[in-house]
């Protein structure tokens, strides 16, 4: 088996995974990851991440054409802008999963720290979330947003839409992405009930001790 095809495989998998539990239904969320020679592999668009067939994802070549596969996903400027802005992005992952857009319908949330420190897992794997105002789908908008951070967020969150991460490769992605939603549940699990958060202090430390890239 060829690394792409291996590639293929493991995007499928792991799309899969994240919709036999829940983290995105129907026709909604997208994926991508880059090639061996530089290139994309994206979900098609309309597809079900429960029923993403290796064959038909969107093939892109190392200068952005399409030369193989479906029609890619209308999200393309959103994951186009994470890899023109992050050099170390190697797959983008994008759901509609429900707590982390529960949680970006509160009024009280911090635009620049969506995400409140609860466990020390969300601070390891994604830094800061910004939550990002809401676009229509597809609207190329969203990509000039992500655009405008500079690089400087792996994640964000899309006002009454879903989570957007970006990861060293498509297993860390779906990772991190995954820990944004269990924070975002325990984030509304809690309101209300003034949960001991992780203080400044402990947040730094962990900060410090294993390298988050923390934009302030």
């Amino acid at each position: 088996m060829t690394a792409e095809a291996a590639l293929r495989d493991r995007i499928c998998l792991l799309a899969k995974s994240l919709f036999d539990r829940g983290l995105t239904g129907g026709s909604t969320g997208n994926i991508s990851a880059r090639t061996p020679d530089g290139g994309l592999l994206v979900s098609p668009t309309g597809t079900s991440f429960g029923r993403l067939d290796p064959g038909r994802l969107s093939r892109f070549d190392a200068a952005g054409r399409l030369v193989d596969g479906d029609p890619p996903t209308k999200e393309m400027p959103l994951h186009a802008a994470f890899y023109d802005t992050r050099s170390t992005a190697g797959a983008v992952v994008h759901l509609h999963s429900c707590h982390a857009v529960a949680l970006s319908m509160m009024p009280d949330v911090d635009p620049d720290d969506f995400l409140p420190p609860l466990t020390p897992y969300a601070i390891m794997k994604l830094g800061r979330v910004k939550l990002l105002p809401f676009f229509l789908p597809g609207d190329p908008a969203m990509g000039d947003a992500v655009r405008g951070l500079a690089g400087k967020r792996s994640a964000v969150m899309l006002a009454n839409h879903g989570p957007v991460v970006a990861g060293a490769d498509v297993e860390a992605a779906c990772n991190a992405i995954e820990e944004l939603e269990d924070t975002a549940r325990l984030a509304m699990l809690t309101r209300g009930l003034s949960p001991r958060m992780l203080t400044p202090g402990e947040v730094q430390r962990l900060v410090t001790r294993f390298d988050v890239e923390w934009d302030t």
